[in-house]
């Protein structure tokens, strides 16, 4: 499932047979659903202690500072090449430590927190795939696909604290008296940016404002659709932007022929602010919503995140 329309999809989505354009779609990519076959999931998560994935909670909203044993921000800097002041900093280590739990009505456990540097290949692997899938690509451009995607989330992650990708971990409940081997993988991804400074040089139409938050980017592995992933992601979103920006007007885009995401829009509150024009078509592009909310205070946004959302069904043909 993908959260917003992104400026890639539509990139590649006219260029993808004028093959000498495809350099300029990473500086606007935007992407969509997967649907990965396997999945590499980092060592940290092989046998989750019941620190990372309480069983008895249902909702677990973590943002305070706690030994690790996965690699922070300090230990692999950003590569912004500029300084960053306190408050920055102060903004980093929140974005660190941010991490929600969920228990879904299937009984499994649901991750969500930032992309680290390690988890980009298996992120741009679920992205790859699921844009292909969406674009009814042949297999053979999910690795040029790929390659575009690397080079955007490296560009994306070097905004921080300004933008973030989040992703999300599911761990299938188990039976430990007969020894069985958890199950735990990358679920979704979905991508956020809080200010102008995060914002995307060329973001897909119709345009947002840039010193709005924007989700985008959203989606879920094929496999795991239809248990509310979709809907967690969108709500850890506006979590992560009602702590981090003063602006509480979110955007984000939905294609017009995708009825699914647009009603888990609607049922979260978002409205259409303004729609593609119909000469949109001429570039060979899907016609999209600009679709906005006002967001609550942040104790009523905690709270939004025990509703749960079972059609995530055909999220995947997102285009954002």
């Amino acid at each position: 499932m993908a959260a917003t329309p992104f400026s890639l999809s539509s990139s590649i989505d006219h260029h993808h047979h004028h093959h000498h354009h495809s350099l300029r779609a990473h500086r606007t990519l935007r992407h969509q659903p997967p649907h990965s076959k396997t999945h590499i999931i980092n060592p940290i998560f092989t046998h989750p202690s019941p620190k990372i994935f309480p069983k008895s909670t249902h909702l677990i909203l973590t943002c305070s500072s706690h030994s690790s044993s996965s690699p922070t921000l300090q230990e692999n800097p950003l590569p912004t090449g500029k300084f960053l002041s306190n408050h920055d900093l102060e903004k980093l280590k929140f974005l660190e430590n941010f991490k929600i739990f969920h228990k879904l009505p299937s009984g499994s456990m649901l991750l969500i927190r930032v992309m680290q540097e390690q988890e980009m290949d298996m992120t741009v692997e679920l992205l790859a795939e699921s844009f292909a899938e969406s674009m009814v690509l042949p297999k053979a451009y999910v690795k040029l696909l790929g390659f575009l995607v690397k080079q955007y989330l490296v560009e994306r992650r070097a905004l921080m604290p300004h933008a973030v990708t989040l992703i999300a971990f599911h761990r299938r409940d188990t039976d430990e008296e007969k020894g069985e081997i958890e199950d735990i993988q990358l679920a979704g991804t979905v991508e956020v940016s809080f200010d102008k400074l995060g914002a995307n040089l060329s973001p897909p139409s119709p345009t947002p404002p840039k010193n709005a938050p924007y989700i985008c980017n959203m989606t879920v592995k094929k496999s795991l659709r239809r248990q509310g992933i979709g809907w967690h992601l969108l709500k850890a979103s506006e979590e992560l932007i009602s702590q981090m920006s003063l602006v509480r007007e979110v955007y984000l885009h939905c294609r017009m022929i995708d009825s699914a995401p647009f009603h888990m829009y609607s049922k979260a509150g978002y409205t259409i602010f303004k729609t593609d024009s119909i000469l949109i078509l001429l570039t060979l592009q899907r016609r999209k919503h600009l679709m906005c909310k006002q967001l609550p205070p942040p104790s009523n946004i905690v709270s939004e995140t025990n509703m749960s959302y079972d059609d995530d069904k055909n999220l995947a043909q997102m285009d954002a």
